[in-house]
């Protein structure tokens, strides 16, 4: 699944592709990726005549404006947009058609159908499902040590669990979480209020710093994901731990060990990321 990076990598494209364009109409081919509002006719209705203004990102949702509308969409495993001219052929596994009235399309490719579109009256879009229950931004100015600390503090978690919930912080997935305690030199498994100050200082510059380094480079292509150009991310050339089971560490040279962290697979080194 898409992460902080490789969202806010297509939101960046998309903003290049897309804004300024009007939409003509918008084609639905499975309607159940519409879950706001309850009628499709509702959401094609709505889009029709109106003008792409702005892209933007909250966590791992792109949140596309209009004149009048957000569009609240959520990529999931495999879900990609791409802007086309309107004669060339439809691709397989497209579910929705942005038609410009300048001749272009924006077309929503998803192999699994498990992406997500929530239209609301823009200014609405925070105040409810699904953006309404997330935590602070990481490269947010409110996202200091103290907000992290308050958080981790409420709950007897292990640290990896903590930060995959995006209640406690937005953006990361099993990818970043995994780099983050590596760098912060933190087990996976430990109990997220058990993390010292200065634990949790390094943690807190070291969440910043990955994913900061993750958008420079495009995000990861560890499957499937490119942005909204066709290209690929190279943070993966990157990675310490993670997809790296039996390797050498980077950084002492010991074998790379895999474990079941919250039922997520975990890759971390047992030699820096002791279990204390």
């Amino acid at each position: 699944m898409p992460e902080l990076p490789e969202v806010e990598t297509v939101k960046r494209t998309l903003q290049e592709l897309v804004v300024n364009r009007t939409i003509g109409h918008v084609s639905v081919f499975w309607p159940k990726m519409v879950k706001h509002p309850d009628e499709v006719s509702q959401f094609q209705d709505a889009l029709a005549g109106q003008t792409f203004r702005e892209i933007g990102r909250r966590g791992k949702f792109l949140i596309l404006y209009t004149d009048d509308y957000a569009l609240v969409s959520h990529l999931r495993m495999e879900g990609r947009y791409g802007l086309f001219p309107k004669d060339e052929p439809v691709e397989k596994h497209t579910h929705v058609i942005f038609h410009f009235t300048d001749g272009t399309e924006l077309r929503y490719k998803d192999v699994r159908k498990f992406g997500t579109m929530h239209l609301y009256a823009k200014g609405d879009e925070f105040s409810t499902l699904p953006l309404s229950h997330l935590g602070p931004e990481p490269f947010a100015e409110d996202f200091t040590v103290d907000e992290l600390a308050a958080r981790l503090a409420k709950t007897t978690r292990n640290i990896k669990t903590a930060l995959l919930d995006q209640k406690t912080i937005v953006g990361l997935g099993n990818i970043y979480v995994d780099e983050a305690l590596f760098r912060s030199r933190i087990h996976p498994d430990r109990p997220a209020n058990s993390l010292s100050r200065e634990e949790l200082e390094t943690l807190h510059k070291e969440i910043f710093d990955t994913l900061k380094e993750a958008v420079e480079k495009g995000g990861s292509t560890i499957r499937s994901y490119v942005n909204s150009q066709g290209q690929i991310g190279m943070f993966q050339l990157e990675l310490y731990v993670y997809g790296r089971k039996g390797e050498e560490c980077k950084a002492c040279g010991n074998t790379l060990e895999r474990t079941v962290t919250g039922g997520r697979g975990t890759v971390f080194c047992p030699s820096c990321q002791k279990k204390e």
